[in-house]
């Protein structure tokens, strides 16, 4: 009950838009999310826009308007969010060299799909926030942060 105060004041003043300046730690990048009985599956899924420039133009323009992914995720994608600044663990930090080296896309999809226990980020795409079409766009433009 000591942390439920301390997370409205910090809620609160996030919806006024005073700035926090707690930041949470990280979750273990290469953590599983994916459930056992569908990780083979998840692990070998490709997605096609990787690489293709139009396709992570418009997940940038989605990444930065309607899937709201940046107010947790900060522009930049290191998980910098506004909003992102009061969660613990912080949002992913998509410049993390290591995570993009031990996640593969369809983990990256599945998350934006189904959203991650344990976490704040919610299932873009079953509660119809994001099309899987613009999930994939997303996680597109997501991967180019790496090393950034």
């Amino acid at each position: 009950m000591k942390y439920g105060l301390a997370s409205l004041v910090l809620l609160g003043l996030l919806i006024t838009g005073s700035y926090v300046v707690y930041a949470g730690t990280e979750a273990d990048p290469c953590k599983n999310r994916v459930p056992a009985d569908q990780e083979a599956a998840v692990k070998a899924e490709k997605n096609p826009y990787i690489g293709k420039a139009d396709a992570v133009a418009e997940g940038k323009t989605i990444f930065e308007g309607k899937g709201t992914c940046f107010t947790c995720h900060g522009v930049s994608g290191k998980g910098d969010g506004d909003a992102g600044k009061a969660l613990e663990p912080s949002p992913r930090n998509f410049t993390n060299p290591k995570f993009n080296a031990c996640v593969t896309d369809g983990e990256m999809l599945y998350i934006i799909r189904n959203g991650s226990p344990g976490t704040a980020m919610i299932p873009a795409v079953q509660t119809g926030i994001l099309t899987d079409d613009e999930a994939k766009k997303v996680q597109a433009y997501e991967r180019t942060f790496n090393g950034k």
